[in-house]
């Protein structure tokens, strides 16, 4: 049964806020004792704003070292506190480390995390022989060639619904065996303009884009650790069908670095 956003007393207003941050300081987003995280500067800040305790939901959880630019949290704060004066101040206080991009008063029921329809990420691959002091917070730098096409094909077999046991850390309380079901929307890779600069041979800016309902821990970089080896030729294309099959997590042993990983949007 879908969870019920959380009741609020009438003096209260539930706002949407649109949250980037730079996770390379962090513990990840979610609020943990003695650990600088997201979640737990953002609430901070909100608190001093609002002058009252306040409780995060986001869309979703990243990882330590994971970035956002479009993470989707909402919050229950006085009336009469002002989406803009919030905004203003609390980028005064966190920013550029984390910064709201917007911040709007959220529909009736809305819910960070219960009401998304699906959660849209982006990974970054720099193939090159050298690495980039530029880029490397934000990047993969991998040396090895990477034949594309091949990372293309197995990508594919991401599409639809599957049991993504071999590609997540299995959560707590759930037995071996049981499959974690996930359906992917869309998944793909691309190549991005490195600007204003002259590329070295061979230099490409790889991303891959990934949308699903949801996602479980470790999924999107277990998946592009994965696709990655299939591109330096160390497994065929087809060992995706395979592996997805298979639900085994011992069978996907590479997982990418996490300063890759960007949460890009969510829908509603």
């Amino acid at each position: 049964m879908r969870r019920q956003a959380q009741d609020r007393s009438a003096d209260a207003v539930r706002l949407r806020l649109v949250v980037a941050y730079d996770g390379s300081g962090f513990r990840g987003f979610a609020a943990q004792d003695g650990q600088r995280t997201v979640a737990g500067e953002l609430s901070r800040a909100i608190a001093t704003v609002a002058r009252h305790e306040v409780e995060l939901v986001c869309a979703g959880r990243t990882d330590a070292g994971v970035h956002a630019s479009g993470q989707v949290v909402h919050v229950d704060v006085r009336r009469d506190l002002s989406p803009q004066r919030l905004a203003k101040a609390v980028n005064a206080m966190l920013g550029p480390t984390v910064v709201v991009r917007s911040v709007t008063e959220a529909p009736p029921g809305f819910d960070a995390r219960w009401s998304a329809r699906s959660r849209r990420y982006r990974y970054l691959v720099l193939r090159c022989d050298t690495p980039d002091p530029l880029l490397a917070p934000l990047t993969w730098h991998v040396r090895d060639r990477l034949e594309i096409r091949s990372m293309v094909c197995a990508s594919d077999s991401l599409i639809g619904e599957h049991d993504f046991s071999a590609f997540c850390r299995r959560p707590p309380g759930v037995p071996g065996g049981q499959p974690i079901t996930r359906r992917v929307l869309e998944a793909r890779w691309g190549e991005l303009p490195i600007a204003e600069r002259e590329l070295v041979e061979g230099e490409v800016l790889l991303r891959f884009d990934i949308s699903a309902q949801s996602f479980c821990h470790h999924m999107v970089r277990s998946i592009v650790g994965t696709l990655v080896d299939v591109g330096r030729g160390r497994r065929p294309a087809s060992d995706m069908t395979w592996l997805l099959r298979s639900g085994d997590r011992s069978h996907a042993t590479t997982i990418a670095p996490p300063q890759g990983l960007c949460l890009v949007g969510v829908d509603y």
